[in-house]
């Protein structure tokens, strides 16, 4: 009987301990897991940021604290740096130029892509599909392929070296992106609301402009930042297209300002975040729209 009771009686002892060892193993797994997640994130957020510290670390430096300690602290940071950048490198004017094209381009794309995919979206499948398969296509053709045929039609109607030129050439290049950002997210909205707006005596534009767009904000807010950030950091095509103009853009002024003062690093990052300070704001205040407008336009 006590062999019995014995065998009986260690059986589930050992069967609880398993289960209690088990679980500790397990939570023991996942915070040390957790740990290491949170150690490679840390690491991946120091390779991201380094250019950034750099960059306004360059720019906050005398040129004699830059050649004793790149990398160091700006003890004592001056902002002697932007005032010269701004006025010498002619980054002011460059300004004004960028903001314009790309103000005006991000216009035209918003109003074009917006009423471009609402019809490919509510459309019949068959011709709405086909428009969409161009539209693809612009997407999938790179623009380089017809770099000399454009520099020589906007050469024709006399408009190289002029705003209207880069704006034209922007809005062409960006609207097959727009429209397909715009159609997937116009796709996974029920057509419910228009029906009833134009049930209601509305036609159709104003049952776009009063009901179906103020519903497309998160997909707008993820236009203007994509195409924002390709106009305003596009180099090779105001080179070509403003050269010598009096028009550059930021980039082509940077890249100006670069070339004339090469041994004053200071100057020379101080342009580079004047440069990029306008989309670095614009980023900020539509940062929230960018997740939203994507997973909108996954849905459809």
């Amino acid at each position: 009987m006590s062999g019995g009771s014995t065998c009986g009686g260690a059986a589930p002892a050992a069967h609880r301990t398993g289960r209690r060892i088990r679980p500790a193993a397990a939570r023991l797994r996942q915070r040390y897991g957790g740990y290491l997640l949170e150690l490679v994130m840390v690491a991946a957020a120091v390779v991201f940021l380094f250019p950034v510290y750099a960059l306004i670390t360059l720019a906050l430096k005398e040129p004699h604290q830059i050649a004793g300690s790149p990398l160091g602290l700006p003890v004592p940071p001056t902002a002697r740096n932007f005032g010269n950048a701004w006025s010498s490198a002619s980054l002011g004017p460059a300004l004004v130029n960028s903001t314009v094209i790309t103000g005006a381009s991000l216009l035209l794309l918003v109003v074009l892509g917006s009423t471009g995919a609402y019809f490919l979206a509510r459309r019949a499948a068959g011709l709405g599909y086909g428009l969409y398969i161009l539209f693809l296509l612009g997407i999938v053709l790179p623009f380089q392929l017809g770099m000399i045929p454009l520099y020589k039609l906007v050469d024709s109607i006399g408009w190289l070296g002029t705003y209207q030129g880069m704006i034209l050439f922007y809005t062409g290049i960006q609207l097959p992106f727009t429209v397909f950002l715009y159609t997937g997210f116009v796709r996974a909205l029920p057509p419910d609301y228009a029906q009833a707006a134009l049930i209601d005596g509305c036609d159709h534009r104003q049952a776009f402009t009063r009901i179906v767009f103020p519903l497309l904000r998160p997909i707008t807010g993820t236009v203007i930042i994509l195409n924002a950030v390709f106009v305003w950091n596009d180099f090779f095509t105001p080179l070509l297209y403003l050269g010598g103009s009096g028009k550059e853009t930021v980039p082509v002024g940077v890249f100006t300002f670069v070339g004339q003062y090469v041994s004053d690093y200071g100057l020379v990052f101080a342009g580079l975040v004047l440069a990029a300070l306008p989309v670095l704001v614009m980023f900020l205040l539509l940062q929230r729209y960018v997740i939203k407008g994507f997973a909108g336009g996954l849905k459809g």
